[in-house]
């Protein structure tokens, strides 16, 4: 059985559950304290949330370098697509819902204070229950913490917030007509596009009250999205490797990527690049600081190299869901994520170049 070390409020070992769900593979979730959150970090040498433990002793971690190599190892009921330009988009939109839904997911949990109350004392009572200080003490140390590193460490201001706010009910908008006409977001099979935005959509806007009350009266068929991939079964006739072609009605999903997602990646993708040490993204009517981040460049990294790898027809494909920014971005420093060349990874923790920022929603 593996092993999951995590926490059941958190965005990616949601996501990396729902992956195991879907494949039908055996865990066990393992509820992390503080102590065991840094022993962890020393045996893989990543401090990450969710850590995949396999029953032969070995390490994994990062949810889509965890997916790859379970896809490769476990590959009935497979959620990736083989077609080339329906694996490209599944990918982009895996890392839309990993690197940009992460901001409004943690701002709805720790901006609104019947999130953030209830949600620091679960903290208090769960990863933090190994700190010697009153309930009420860990509550508040949570809480201050939380605020700090996902609200101000994600450049979350008063100025901005509004965006931070139209980037969840915007992408609410377009999924819930997409999930009002077929079950899954690409077709007749979930893939990894249904993975990466159930992080987000399962742990904190399906399960958070503010969010959660915003998608029952919003956007009931996303809430049905939600409950259906939880509730999947494994079955070897359902399998993504099957599909060929991407529906044609992505597009308000697809623009919110062109206008918001990639060209912040891009940005930060520059910034790691000079060595900055500050990401500085101005939109059209919104921007935002925070420190620059190098696992982000090299998920942009991963895009740009696997676009530069499509052949001519699957190119063609892509690009006719693609507006002209997004083919510019994706072109640019194909493969150079963080000015370094993209990592060769077979999914088992080694000595990486970059550490991720703490991600423990």
């Amino acid at each position: 059985m593996l092993i999951v070390h995590g926490l059941d409020l958190s965005y990616f070992t949601g996501k990396l559950e729902g992956y195991l769900r879907a494949k039908g593979l055996p865990y066990r979730l393992q509820e992390m304290d503080t102590a065991a959150f840094r022993a962890l970090a020393l045996k893989t040498g990543v401090r990450q949330m969710p850590q995949l433990e396999l029953p032969d002793g070995r390490w994994m971690t990062d949810t889509p370098v965890i997916i790859d190599r379970l896809e490769t190892d476990h590959p009935l009921s497979s959620l990736t697509p083989t077609d080339p330009a329906l694996g490209f988009l599944a990918a982009l939109i895996e890392t839309y819902g990993d690197e940009h839904l992460w901001r409004p997911a943690l701002y709805y949990r720790w901006a609104y204070r019947a999130d953030a109350q209830l949600m620091s004392g679960r903290l208090a009572d769960g990863m933090f229950r190994d700190i010697p200080l009153p309930r009420a003490l860990r509550r508040q140390a949570a809480l201050l913490r939380q605020r700090s590193v996902y609200l101000g460490g994600e450049g979350v201001s008063q100025a901005n917030r509004f965006r931070v706010e139209a980037d969840y009910l915007d992408t609410l908008e377009a999924l819930d007509k997409i999930f009002a006409r077929r079950d899954w977001l690409l077709g007749e099979a979930p893939t990894r596009a249904d993975i990466g935005l159930f992080g987000p959509l399962f742990r904190h806007f399906a399960c958070d009250p503010t969010p959660a009350g915003i998608m029952r009266a919003r956007a009931p068929s996303v809430a049905a999205w939600v409950a259906r991939l939880w509730a999947l079964k494994p079955d070897p006739s359902r399998s993504a490797a099957l599909m060929t072609r991407a529906p044609d009605d992505l597009g308000p999903l697809m623009d919110l990527i062109e206008d918001r997602f990639l060209p912040e990646m891009a940005a930060n993708q520059q910034a790691v690049r000079n060595g900055a040490a500050r990401t500085h993204y101005i939109g059209s009517d919104v921007a935002f600081q925070y420190r620059a981040n190098a696992y982000r460049a090299w998920r942009l990294g991963r895009l740009q190299a696997a676009y530069a790898e499509l052949d001519g027809a699957s190119r063609r494909a892509v690009d006719w869901h693609l507006g002209p920014r997004s083919r510019e971005i994706l072109l640019s420093a194909a493969g150079g994520g963080s000015g370094r060349d993209l990592p060769s990874h077979d999914g088992i923790v080694r000595d990486r170049w970059w550490r991720p920022l703490d991600r423990t929603p």
